[in-house]
């Protein structure tokens, strides 16, 4: 008989722990949604660096080949003027070279004149005319009537290609103005003359510049008096006498054209400023006209205060010879600013090359926006393909912690087969069927129910106890001991094995705990590990419930030759000290004090009554109107001083099947 001793409570309430830490919680989501993050973040890095290093490499190549194109440009607007100078300087040196008839005024050897300075413009058709003034005020001059604007200031006549003009002086001294108009072929057909119009050459900056002088000089630009057009001046002292000044007007239009026609980007601008910071050219025709107004006759232009591009070059000018960025208003322009020293016309002066910077990198930030297209897309499929891998991954570690689950639950019925071609997935599978084969093996050994109930309760976290109200149950079977000695070991266990399935299987369903199998008894009880309000009921339940049960399975051996199993029960409610008890590596979850023992007593008693039940007056107070009982009056149980009052069960009030009475608390 299974004995309980109330020596050691103390020493149970001690293990108690009341200041157990509890474990931090850890911030956790799901293997899909962090291995598709992992991978957005992993690409998106990489994207970025690879469409950032690209777009780096389209925006240096964008501004090297900006800064070569402008290189190129300057160079090839150098080679312009040098060709405009070089053909005007040769033919005002060839005339100024020779001792020739320019030595003397007209209209003096007029037609050797007109041949040499008619021939020098049909060979050179930027030259707006070509002139000479000698020291004593008179003047020579042949024009290309092929500008509209020298046709109507002299009112040519039809067929005229050539106008010669001379001022010269009557016989009476009296200056006037003679023009000639001769024909494509050089005939002279037309003569007109005029009053003087009072015009000086010696007072004309391009005559002051070259007189006595030995070199070609260059004057202007300016706005040519008659026609209007942008032109300047090349002029050089005859060798034969340094009082004469040849000079020839070249027009600059084929420079204002080509400075419009070579631009970089839509946006992009060209100028031309002079020594002080003047713009004088400008490559878009609004600006070149208001730097036409701003200027005086025969004067370098003023500088329009309203460009602020050329404002913030004059104000902070770039270094020559290489590009920088400058900031105009809300826009960044790639600058150049080089000299133009290797030609006559505008010597001193720079050229300004600028492109909005937005436009030199329109192709690379197409490319970058390209790059983050494909970046995107390669994303997007990336994820999917992340959110498949996932998937499939946690497909089977779902598996895996549904196995898991079931062998919390102490289920082994369910095979654990997760395949996996992941190598990890599949170890933890086979480490999980190991897993299993242990904790079946163990819960041999172990109530599985008592297991299951008790970490539902959380009452199993090491060695600790506490006073709880229970109801204890014990069984012992009568003259076990005769029964055993008539029968061979292995008899006794199978029919011991089959009586306990019996006793296990009614506890569960009237839910109580098996706490222990000691020999043939078994000791039962209720509301621990897990609460129950009604657990005096349940155990007067179970206990008429494993007699009808016993019936069948008697009449069973009774078929087989084996003898019969009489089964007698001792039930007790009231307070013992509950808890997990033993050494640190082997613990028992059981209960100890007068209740437990009082139980054992009353399972005893059953030899004095001649009864099966035997329960005390405590349960009785607890379920008296759901379970019949028949007193017995006192009597004292064997260690106790007081008397207990003693009650047979015999039945229920109402019958209640097994799983109302399972769900009932």
């Amino acid at each position: 008989m299974l004995q309980r001793s109330e020596s050691g409570f103390k020493d149970i309430e001690s293990m108690q722990d009341s200041n157990a830490d509890k474990p931090s919680r850890t911030w956790t989501s799901s293997l899909r949604s962090l291995l598709g993050l992992v991978m957005v973040a992993m690409l998106i890095v990489v994207s970025a660096t690879l469409v950032g290093l690209d777009y780096r490499r389209a925006r240096s190549a964008a501004i090297a080949g900006a800064e070569d194109n402008m290189d190129a440009f300057v160079g090839r607007l150098v080679d312009r003027l040098g060709a405009l100078s070089g053909d005007t300087s040769a033919l005002v040196s060839l005339v100024a070279s020779v001792a020739n008839s320019f030595l003397v005024p007209p209209p003096e050897r007029m037609n050797d004149k007109v041949a040499v300075l008619r021939e020098g413009i049909a060979r050179s058709p930027h030259i707006d005319g070509v002139y000479v003034g000698y020291p004593s005020g008179a003047f020579f001059h042949v024009v290309d009537l092929d500008s509209a604007a020298w046709r109507m200031a002299l009112d040519a006549p039809r067929g005229a290609a050539i106008a010669v003009r001379s001022m010269e002086r009557n016989d009476q001294g009296k200056p006037f103005d003679r023009i000639l108009f001769l024909d494509a072929s050089g005939l002279q057909f037309a003569e007109r003359h005029a009053a003087s119009n009072g015009f000086d050459p010696r007072t004309r900056p391009w005559y002051r510049a070259a007189v006595n002088g030995k070199a070609p000089v260059a004057i202007g630009p300016y706005e040519m008096a008659t026609t209007g057009n942008l032109g300047m001046t090349i002029s050089q002292a005859h060798r034969g006498n340094p009082q004469i000044v040849i000079g020839a007007d070249v027009v600059l239009d084929t420079i204002t054209d080509f400075l419009s026609r070579e631009r970089l980007t839509d946006d992009s601008v060209s100028f031309v400023l002079d020594a002080v910071g003047r713009p004088i050219i400008h490559s878009d025709s609004t600006m070149m006209r208001r730097i036409m107004a701003s200027k005086g006759r025969d004067r370098p232009v003023a500088t329009p205060q309203e460009d602020g591009l050329i404002e913030s070059i004059r104000r902070n000018p770039p270094q020559a010879g290489k590009a920088t960025l400058v900031e105009v208003g809300n826009r960044t322009y790639l600058v150049t600013v080089a000299p133009l020293e290797s030609a006559l016309l505008l010597s001193g002066h720079r050229v300004v090359v600028a492109a909005p910077l937005d436009e030199l990198l329109a192709a690379a930030n197409e490319t970058l926006v390209q790059g983050l297209a494909v970046s995107g897309a390669v994303v997007v499929v990336a994820v999917l393909l992340a959110l498949v891998l996932a998937h499939l991954i946690t497909k089977s570690l779902n598996q895996l912690t549904d196995s898991a689950n079931r062998l919390q639950d102490l289920d082994f019925a369910t095979p654990i087969d997760v395949s996996s071609h992941v190598a990890e997935i599949s170890t933890l599978n086979g480490a999980m069927n190991r897993a299993r084969d242990a904790i079946f093996t163990f819960a041999l050994y172990v109530p599985k129910e008592l297991v299951r109930k008790g970490i539902e309760s959380g009452h199993f976290g090491g060695r600790a106890a506490w006073r709880q109200e229970v109801t204890a149950m014990f069984t012992d079977i009568y003259d076990f001991t005769t029964i055993s000695e008539g029968r061979s070991p292995e008899e006794v266990v199978a029919m011991l094995s089959e009586y306990f399935d019996l006793f296990s299987e009614v506890v569960a369903a009237h839910d109580g705990t098996i706490i222990q199998f000691h020999g043939d008894s078994v000791f039962a009880m209720w509301n621990a590990p897990v609460a129950d309000t009604r657990h005096a009921e349940h155990a007067c339940r179970c206990a008429l419930a494993v007699e009808e049960r016993l019936e069948a399975f008697n009449s069973a051996q009774r078929a087989s030759g084996l003898p019969e199993f009489r089964t007698r029960f001792g039930i007790h409610t009231g307070t013992a000290v509950v808890g997990s008890v033993g050494a640190k590596e082997r613990l028992q979850y059981t209960a100890m004090g007068d209740t437990v023992n009082v139980a054992s007593r009353l399972e005893g008693m059953n030899k004095d009554y001649g009864t099966s039940v035997l329960a005390s007056g405590a349960v009785v107070a607890q379920c008296k109107d759901m379970v019949k009982f028949r007193p017995l009056g006192t009597a004292k149980a064997k260690g106790r001083s007081t008397a207990l009052d003693i009650y047979e069960v015999v039945g229920v009030v109402r019958a209640v099947n097994t799983t109302e009475a399972g769900t009932a608390a």
